[in-house]
């Protein structure tokens, strides 16, 4: 720290300004502080206002329950250098994803299984985001493409697709569409965001959601649910399409 202090000096006289350090080993919180202290106490020795601002970057293997820690202890860092906890999410290392048909020529079709939670929603749907009168987003509702989108103020019934008891009035404050079509028939539909855009929805996104579906520890499940338009065709093609048993 004294060395760099020494360095960022002498390079001041000769017209240069540091930029900052990196910390990448031992206690995160504690040195940070310290080395905030010292660029402060600098900067006031010296008459050098941006000597206390000095960039202060923590790294070592860094992950989000690290970050969670320093925030509870206090720190002065100003960046995380995130490497091998952003390529590889440790938590969920591999993403199962199967690509299920839901319409073929118009025609909507519906997977069975005796795993509910593998059974499709068929046929083109809508999704909307209904935010409530806080200003929080309640839930988000699917709906077949024939159908009205919900109103502000107007009730809305809103249901498990698959639990039939599962069910309630939402009366929106304010809707969002969310379903958008970037790619069809072999090409780009509409012009694609940048990645300044991406990150500033994601960011405004987050702050619509209730701080206990964000928690770390528990969150609650955010909901997703069908109209009741959608519930009863689900449950109507899977009738139509359930093989029925014999006994002898």
């Amino acid at each position: 720290m004294l060395n760099f202090c020494a360095v960022a000096l002498a390079l001041n006289d000769q017209g240069y300004r540091a930029i900052g350090i990196r910390i990448d080993s031992g206690d995160l919180a504690y040195l940070s502080c310290l080395a905030r202290e010292t660029f402060e106490r600098i900067a006031e020795r010296f008459k050098l206002p941006w000597f206390s601002k000095l960039t202060i970057v923590a790294s070592n293997d860094i992950n989000e329950d690290t970050i969670l820690s320093l925030n509870e202890q206090g720190h002065k860092i100003d960046c995380f250098g995130i490497g091998t906890h952003l390529v590889t999410c440790q938590r969920q290392p591999a993403l199962g994803c199967v690509y299920k048909m839901v319409e073929i020529n118009n025609q909507p079709r519906i997977k069975l299984s005796q795993d509910v939670g593998k059974v499709t929603m068929p046929g083109s749907k809508n999704v909307f985001r209904l935010y409530g009168a806080d200003g929080h987003a309640l839930i988000d509702l699917l709906q077949r493409v024939d159908e009205n989108p919900p109103e502000v103020g107007q009730k809305v019934l809103c249901r498990h697709p698959f639990q039939e008891s599962k069910r309630a009035y939402v009366i929106p404050t304010q809707v969002e569409p969310l379903y958008r079509v970037y790619w069809t028939e072999g090409r780009v539909a509409q012009v694609l965001p940048s990645l300044e855009e991406v990150r500033e929805r994601v960011q405004a996104s987050l702050k619509t959601l209730r701080q206990d579906h964000k928690r770390t520890l528990n969150p609650t499940p955010y909901k997703v649910a069908v109209s009741d338009n959608l519930y009863n065709f689900i449950h109507e093609l899977w009738l139509q399409n359930a093989p029925i048993g014999e006994l002898s």
